[in-house]
């Protein structure tokens, strides 16, 4: 660039003097002085000594070397790609995370590994109650009828005799273990399923020790629940994740348990709760307004029990005993039914809960009738 000073500057009298000629610098031979970009140039003024034609100097104009910015050649930025780009975060800045309805899910059924303290992202539950849906989805037809076929195997082995009895029954303790922690959206919970239903499976064995006596289902929970403590005690997960680890457990362990109460109830009783509760999943599962399929379930119970009781003997009390049993089997039902389940969930914990937690009034109501 020259070094020559601005137009109109260089000698000008602020007080009406003639202009002094500014001296000209001395250039190299045969170069004129070099041209802003974008402009000609201009040695001084109009009317004043030493103006020159600007046409005639542009001959002699040095061409400009170097990088210059021409801002007229780049693209003019259109107004959706400025809008694209008006809310980039500046670097170095984390943007937001996204809401949870807008959370989406990569893995196959929606869920990620197996903890004890439960799954971190956003379940279906919370997203369908974002959305104004439900959260509860019944198991539906096909898991009732795998109920009404254990439970109808249950009927059948109790008929038998104790040992045969024992089949059905495992097979039920093992999904009830299962089913809780899928439910509860930790899968593959391998360590917990395992200790539950071998707290099921040590239910049993005291069981038939002791003949049958509803005290080894009690002393089994108990030492069950206090070897869960100890094994979350022992756990380096966060508190608030060995509490929920603990909850899962312990409930797993409960209920697989607590289904050993067949075991236990005379086997007359067994027979006719397993059909009522058949009867009842199945009634439940038609499609029909959910107090009218309730108030079916339980009729049909009605009616399967005395059905089943005038085979075992019960008679007509065969009712009494059928519309308990179903009562805690649709309970069962509905749990399993809760926070949006899964399709794993419906052939586990909807299986295997309305015959688990049927089980202690079969126990009790049998006591009474038989």
């Amino acid at each position: 660039m020259t070094n020559q000073p601005y137009d109109g500057y260089d000698g000008y009298d602020p007080y009406g003097q003639q202009p002094q000629h500014a001296q000209q610098p001395q250039h190299p031979q045969g170069q004129a002085p070099q041209a802003w970009p974008g402009q000609g140039y201009q040695q001084g003024h109009q009317g004043y000594p030493g103006y020159e034609d600007p046409h005639a100097a542009q001959q002699y104009t040095q061409q400009w070397q170097g990088q210059t910015w021409e801002t007229q050649t780049h693209q003019q930025v259109s107004a959706p790609a400025a809008a694209d780009t008006a809310y980039l975060p500046p670097q170095g800045y984390a943007a937001p995370a996204p809401a949870p309805a807008e959370v989406a899910d990569a893995s196959g059924d929606g869920y990620g590994p197996a903890t004890l303290g439960g799954n971190t992202r956003v379940t279906d539950a919370q997203r369908a109650r974002a959305e104004g849906r439900s959260p509860i989805i019944e198991p539906g037809m096909q898991p009732a009828a795998l109920t009404a076929l254990l439970g109808l195997l249950l009927a059948g082995a109790a008929a038998v005799g104790t040992y045969a009895l024992l089949v059905p029954l495992v097979v039920l303790q093992a999904v009830t273990a299962a089913g809780w922690f899928r439910l509860n959206g930790m899968w593959p919970a391998r360590q917990g399923i395992a200790l539950g239903f071998a707290g099921a499976l040590a239910a049993d064995a005291a069981l038939l020790a002791s003949g049958r006596s509803p005290a080894a289902i009690l002393g089994t929970l108990g030492v069950w629940v206090l070897l869960a403590l100890v094994l979350q005690l022992r756990s380096h997960a966060d508190p608030d994740e060995r509490m929920y680890g603990l909850m899962a457990t312990v409930a797993a362990a409960a209920l697989a348990i607590v289904a050993g109460g067949y075991l236990a109830a005379d086997a007359d009783a067994v027979t006719v709760g397993a059909v009522a509760v058949a009867v009842a999943v199945l009634a439940r599962a038609l499609p029909l307004p959910t107090a009218a399929s309730v108030v079916a379930a339980l009729l049909a119970a009605a009616g399967g029990g005395v059905a089943a009781g005038a085979m075992t003997g019960l008679g007509t009390s065969g009712a009494l005993l059928g519309a308990g049993a179903a009562a805690c089997a649709l309970i069962g039902h509905r749990v399993a039914s809760y926070d949006y389940p899964s399709r794993f969930v419906h052939f586990t914990a909807g299986v295997a809960l309305p015959l688990s937690a049927a089980a202690p009034a079969v126990y009790v109501l049998g006591r009474a009738l038989v």
